[in-house]
């Protein structure tokens, strides 16, 4: 430790007052520089570190001074911004034709007309009381709360909420057999502005178990796991919902939260515009902007010219004044105009508009892009595509479809939904519980059939598919498919009528009806069996 110096000393007898701010300034100074050096040494080595960093991405510059990183959670990103998110995309989707068609083409071709059910691993019996209930509970509006879809309707407007607004809630209302229903439940489709998003623990006495928490709406035991969600009784933004609205706290069996999981550990869905939100605001005030142009383009405009200082030239006497006090003249077919001495015109040059159509092209891209869409499926433009391209980008966008429908829609929704209708039905259906759903998405449209269906035949004779699950492919249920097939041949040899496309018949033989009697290849017996 230094000794003090003879001014310290001195005016430790002198003025000690002044001497003890003196100490005090100079032990501030003191700290700040020695904070400043350990700064100082945090930034070289920083420096070093992304000197010998092996990602351009972990650097640190001018050129990354504006972007946002931080190392937070998915529920921690969208846990300030989904409200304002969703908003946000929502109107983009009501007055952008872009957004709008992005949201209908997903819809369309994930739902589409319906993913089916079929019914399985049951008996007869059962198996065709279960087919009864689905015709008159799940296929008609009595599915649905509020009496507008059926079990497709509620399909397509669950998974355009989830393009939407980044989830859906599906929710079971029990009923009592009284309501007459063919089964004692309903399903409703909420948006998410029904969760509650700013309760807690503590917010929430009365209304939450024992050892659990609440987070964005959504509750959860001590071990982690979804055990309720916490609902407004009616939408926040409805028009009677008033100021002082109540919730109530519904288990976890009877909602089904629907929405594209990003990340571990995601617990809400953003709006699946999010990443091109900006694009299409730029798009559409570009649009505007050129929109304008043209309109400034159309107006022909004539200027004249006196260098005499005469004003009105060849104008109206009765013409009303402009907003600028200068005289305005109208040009006519056909009109002669005698110009007096020192007296020219001038024709005004309209803007030329230039790139417009390869801007707007490259912009729209980025938008199908950001949505998962091929380009052409959302601007509705297929002038620079040829079959084999506009093929290649289908077929790219069915495996994105296809994902969409087993990793979510049907595992959550459609066998949610499910298992509902099994619990429901086991008291009309002894043994409804135990027979199993399975669900077929809608029918893809083939490219080129001349050459798919030759495929797919040669496919089931080689054993490398089955009639199945090339028909499930299609959009078939195999089953009904079959009892068509079976049902049309009896009608068929009921009334002796023969078919080229009856696969009991070689093709190209004779049209004659089969009996015992008749030998077909691979049959020496004679008994009507090849």
């Amino acid at each position: 430790m230094t000794s003090p110096s003879f001014l310290t000393r001195l005016g430790r007898s002198l003025a000690p007052e002044w001497t003890a701010r003196r100490l005090t300034a100079r032990i501030r100074v003191d700290a700040l520089a020695a904070e400043m050096a350990a700064t100082d040494r945090r930034q070289k080595m920083r420096g070093l570190v992304e000197a010998v960093a092996g990602y351009d991405g972990a650097a640190r510059g001018h050129r990354t001074a504006g972007r946002r990183i931080a190392s937070t959670s998915a529920d921690r990103e969208s846990w300030t911004s989904l409200t304002r998110l969703r908003d946000v995309h929502r109107e983009l989707v009501r007055n952008n034709a872009y957004a709008a068609r992005a949201v209908q083409v997903i819809t369309s071709n994930v739902v589409g007309t319906g993913i089916t059910v079929s019914i399985a691993d049951a008996s007869k019996k059962v198996k065709s009381r279960l087919a009864t209930l689905v015709t008159d509970h799940l296929e008609t509006p009595a599915i649905d709360f509020d009496g507008r879809h059926n079990l497709y309707g509620l399909q397509a407007l669950a998974m355009r909420t989830v393009v939407e607004s980044g989830e859906a809630l599906i929710v079971r209302y029990r009923r009592t057999s009284t309501a007459g229903l063919p089964l004692p439940f309903q399903v409703r489709v909420l948006e998410p502005d029904y969760l509650v998003p700013w309760i807690d623990g503590s917010r929430a006495i009365g209304k939450v178990g024992a050892g659990n928490f609440v987070s964005q709406g959504i509750e959860y035991d001590p071990e982690g796991r979804r055990v309720a969600y916490h609902l407004y009784k009616e939408h926040p933004g409805s028009l009677f919902a008033g100021f002082n609205q109540d919730w109530i706290r519904v288990p976890v069996d009877d909602v089904i939260h629907l929405y594209r999981v990003d990340r571990p550990g995601q617990s809400r869905g953003v709006p699946w515009g999010a990443p091109v939100i900006m694009t299409m605001w730029d798009l559409s005030d570009y649009e505007e902007a050129e929109l304008m142009r043209q309109k400034i383009a159309a107006c022909f405009a004539v200027f004249w010219i006196d260098s005499e200082g005469r004003t009105k030239l060849g104008s109206d006497p009765n013409a009303p004044p402009t907003d600028t006090g200068l005289p305005v003249d109208m040009l006519e077919p056909g009109l002669q105009q005698r110009l007096p001495p020192g007296v020219d015109v001038k024709f005004a040059t309209p803007p030329v508009t230039q790139g417009f159509e390869a801007y707007t092209r490259a912009n729209i891209r980025k938008l199908a892009i950001g949505y998962g869409v091929p380009y052409e499926a959302l601007a509705g433009d297929l002038s620079q595509v040829n079959f084999s391209s506009g093929r290649m980008g289908w077929l790219e966008f069915q495996r994105g479809i296809g994902q969409w429908q087993w990793s979510m829609l049907i595992p959550h929704m459609c066998a949610g939904i499910g298992r509902w209708f099994l619990d429901a039905a086991e008291f009309r259906v002894p043994g409804a519980t135990l027979a199993r759903l399975k669900h077929t998405e809608p029918r893809r449209e083939m490219i080129d059939p001349t050459k798919e269906i030759p495929a797919a035949r040669d496919a089931i004779r080689s054993g490398l598919s089955s009639r199945s699950e090339e028909l499930r492919r299609m959009g078939y249920d195999p089953e009904k498919v079959d009892a068509e097939i079976a049902e049309e041949n009896a009608r068929a040899d009921g009334l002796k009528l023969l078919f080229d496309s009856d696969g009991r018949h070689p093709m190209g033989a004779p049209m004659t009806a089969v009996s015992k009697d008749t030998i077909l290849p691979g049959d020496p017996k004679g008994n009507g069996n090849a």
